[in-house]
């Protein structure tokens, strides 16, 4: 597998085909990746295969958690390269940005205790005009359908959570995958307003009964009803934490957007309203109340709403992942043109981190002369990549040895190329939301 046996950083394709792993030549691996073939169905059903880790929930028992989330592949540069997107970035001065590239969402599942490893599942590529909620619903079904397909997800099992970050419509989302056992959790701008349940109607009028309740202004402490339940922590990393729920709490939904073609009013879409209010931020922040809307109507006490903001707050590992992509993995590194070659080498990196983290167990003995003892839990995607070679040393490599041959005449000297590229036009975004 490319990448996964080298110790530097990939930089680019050239470099990466004089690997020994490789077993070609550099202009093979570029024609693999630009006219090459992946059996995307088989793919997915064998990583669908591999065992995931489950979280310690509130009961007890092990829940799947699944994080999702979107990392982009910049190309400003490349005019030519046609279904660019306007991606949404941060410079280092936390500035908003919009550069062109190509958005990709992941689904990647989490794992216990303090780690940098995640199982990525999947990956679907967002195209200009996408219509991303029904994308990530249509990326989180055939991932749940894989894990239940696989038995790793029964049906006595606690349901999957999802963690997500703001930005994704989270209440279209649980209208779209109400039928799968899953929950999810994402954060909210504080600026929201959700409304509890209608009750009955009061008075003698006549006309149609109120569908909303009373308003929860998230900004306005005075609109707060009573919590359904409240807990408090102390925690070395944020100090005191105080966590609130609010039950049976919904959004007023319009009839426009991914609800055009509903029949009737738009569906009262109740979930459970979590806000978290830390005592100190890490690098001296100031803490700004955090806001959580859960698919579920209610919790099942406190124990239940601190597992779903701590599972909340694991969601960042999967930034992490994203780093390692593409600091060292070399996802973002080959200037390809077309976005389908683009498709086909995120797949290969994907597989890579795959092999890596099936490696995981083979590399604890086989460390480097000058490195300490690491027990399991605490190698790095970095540490197991540094000692793949001494630990897949004596395993079979499918791809035979290449046979002898000459370089091709490539292009006949003194013609240039006159197809010239079309310039292509850079598509809006509309992904996470």
């Amino acid at each position: 597998m490319p990448g996964v046996g080298v110790r530097e950083p990939v930089t680019d394709l050239a470099h990466l085909s004089l690997e020994p792993e490789h077993h070609r030549g550099y202009g093979a691996l570029y024609d693999a990746i630009n006219h090459g073939r992946i059996d995307l169905d088989a793919l997915k059903s064998h990583l669908g295969a591999v065992p995931v880790a489950t979280m310690p929930g509130p009961d007890g028992r092990g829940r799947i958690v699944l994080a999702v989330d979107v990392s982009n592949w910049l190309r400003p540069d490349a005019a030519t390269s046609p279904e660019r997107a306007f991606c949404h970035t941060y410079a280092r001065n936390g500035q908003a940005q919009m550069i062109p590239g190509w958005p990709y969402s992941f689904v990647a599942a989490l794992e216990p205790g303090a780690t940098s490893w995640t199982a990525l599942l999947d990956v679907v590529r967002l195209r200009p005009g996408d219509d991303a909620t029904a994308v990530t619903a249509t990326q989180l079904r055939e991932v749940a359908d894989r894990l239940i397909t696989t038995g790793q997800q029964q049906a006595s099992d606690p349901e999957i959570l999802v963690v997500m970050d703001a930005g994704y419509d989270v209440a279209r989302l649980a209208w779209l995958l109400r039928d799968l056992p899953v929950t999810l959790v994402a954060r909210i701008r504080s600026d929201r307003v959700f409304y509890a349940p209608a009750g009955e109607r009061r008075g003698p009028t006549m006309g149609r009964p109120p569908r909303h309740g009373d308003r929860l202004v998230l900004r306005d402490p005075a609109t707060h009803p009573a919590s359904a339940c409240a807990t408090e922590h102390e925690l070395d990393r944020y100090g005191t934490v105080q966590a609130v729920a609010f039950e049976r709490m919904h959004p007023k939904l319009e009839s426009r957007g991914g609800f055009t073609d509903h029949q009737g009013p738009p569906p009262l879409i109740e979930g459970t309203v979590v806000g978290l209010n830390a005592g100190h931020l890490p690098e001296n922040r100031d803490p700004k109340p955090l806001w959580l809307w859960v698919s579920k109507p209610a919790p099942d006490g406190g124990r239940e709403m601190d597992h779903w903001w701590s599972m909340y707050l694991r969601r960042f590992d999967i930034e992490h992942t994203f780093r390692f992509l593409k600091q060292n993995l070399g996802w973002t590194r080959p200037h390809l043109r077309e976005p389908a070659a683009a498709d086909r080498w995120t797949w290969i990196v994907l597989a890579a981190h795959t092999l890596l983290r099936l490696v995981r167990p083979m590399a604890v003995e086989c460390r480097l002369p000058w490195q300490q003892p690491t027990p399991p839990a605490k190698l790095t995607p970095a540490r197991v990549r540094a000692t793949y070679r001494r630990a897949c040393q004596d395993t079979a490599h499918p791809a035979n040895p290449p046979l002898a041959s000459t370089a091709g005449p490539g292009r006949p000297k003194g013609r240039i190329n006159r197809n010239k590229p079309v310039i292509q036009p850079v598509g809006l975004a509309h992904y996470k939301g």
